[in-house]
């Protein structure tokens, strides 16, 4: 089975069944700092599941993927959300999947982010790791941090051939568009 997937434009309410898009876009900006800084408040919420677990804040360093691009496993964390900021001033892709038990190519859904877009997954939605595209990408991620293992993956079958582009809008038969 072959199944190639584009990017749709990352608006909130396309990437709401997954987490949330944090922007400076939408909800008017509380002054504060004697008037002098704009602040964008509760763009999102960082979820903790366990007591004892706590909120860190990473860089990611993302190497850039050559497109097209297969896919073979996606991951997800069943203990707290994980949140993706990029640093570098560059365009990345999201792919995603709502937190089924188990995945098929039907389930995913691929989106461009922008520059100034980022992203928090809430915790057991399926995506991949970082996909950076032109360049060496650093993102701020705030993760959780605690016991247990947070992160499980899923490996797709060998005769399943998911392939995701960057521009292109074409999809082969059975594909799912997003």
């Amino acid at each position: 089975m072959q199944y190639t997937l584009s990017p749709k434009p990352l608006t909130p309410k396309a990437f709401a069944p997954f987490g949330d898009v944090v922007q400076r876009s939408g909800k008017p900006p509380i002054m504060i700092n004697d008037n002098n800084t704009e602040r964008y408040d509760s763009l999102a919420k960082v979820q903790l599941d366990q007591s004892g677990d706590t909120a860190v804040i990473n860089i990611f360093r993302a190497q850039p993927r050559a497109m097209p691009m297969r896919i073979r496993m996606m991951e997800r964390h069943p203990f707290g959300s994980q949140s993706f900021h990029p640093l570098s001033g560059e365009d990345y892709l999201i792919l995603v999947a709502e937190a089924h038990d188990s995945l098929s190519p039907e389930h995913l859904h691929l989106f461009l982010a922008t520059a100034d877009q980022g992203i928090n997954y809430h915790k057991n939605t399926w995506h991949h790791p970082i996909l950076g595209l032109n360049k060496v990408c650093d993102f701020l991620v705030i993760d959780r941090k605690g016991s247990g293992h947070n992160c499980e993956e899923f490996f797709f079958n060998d005769d399943v051939h998911i392939q995701i582009t960057h521009r292109t809008e074409t999809y082969s038969e059975g594909a799912a568009p997003c």
